[in-house]
Order: structure tokens, then sequence, then C-alpha cells
């Protein structure tokens, strides 16, 4: 089973941060079949500051084949998790959190991330690590 992994782990992975879901990548790392997203590398490149930061992000990423996480199916059931949890009083802040979490559930691919704002579509059949 595949796992994706989330910006918010691979950021706290590349500033040696020490949280929950870093000690789970490193003993997924070589271990498991990990998901690399268009959407998650556009994400961390756009916050790389450095040639050198560059670099490694890119050294680091070349082991896994990088899957376009959107589209027109994904677009249309993202929009409807958004109104679904809207309507239960649920404001997703961000769309392209939306757009991964609908991957996940839409893909049966459990979701590894440390951002709070995941929480509210295992509602919806995501499986998060």
């Amino acid at each position: 089973m595949a796992v994706l992994v989330d910006t918010s782990v691979w950021i706290d992975l590349f500033r040696a941060r020490v949280t929950p879901p870093v000690a789970t990548l490193k003993g997924l790392l070589g271990r498991q079949e990990l998901v690399l997203g268009d959407l998650i590398l556009a994400e961390i490149l756009q916050g790389v500051r450095t040639a050198h930061e560059v670099e490694r992000v890119e050294r680091a990423f070349r082991a896994y084949p990088v899957h376009p996480l959107a589209g027109e199916a994904i677009a249309r059931k993202s929009a409807e998790h958004y109104r679904t949890l809207r309507a239960q009083g649920i404001t997703v802040r961000k769309t392209i959190d939306c757009l991964i979490a609908t991957w996940c559930i839409e893909n049966q691919t459990p979701l590894l991330h440390n951002d709070r704002d995941f929480h509210p579509f295992a509602r919806l059949g995501l499986r998060e690590l």
C-alpha cells in the first residue's frame, strides 16, 4: 500500500524537526512505497529559498515518481467534499489541501500529514497516518 506524504511532513523533515509524523516518515523510507504529488512538490519548491536548497530537494525527490493529484474528476469531487464539509460548519482553508485529501480518498491512499486541516476529511473516508 502506497502512502502520500503531505508537504507539512516533508518540510518538517528537511528542517530537522522532531515530530511524530517525521518519525513515521523515517520509518517508512526505504520500506514503503511513497507517493509524491505534483501539488505537494510545487508547495515544497515554492518555499525553497536558495539554489542549494533547490538542489537538495530535487535530489531527495528523484527517487519518487511525481503523480498528478488534480484533474477534472478530482476537481469536481473536491468541490463536492468542500460543500459537504461547509454544510457541516467546517470551512476548508486551502484548495490544495482539499484536492490532496480528495485524491487520497478516491485512490484509497493513506495520507501522512502534520496539518489539522486534513482531520475533517476523515468523515469522508480519508485514512490518516
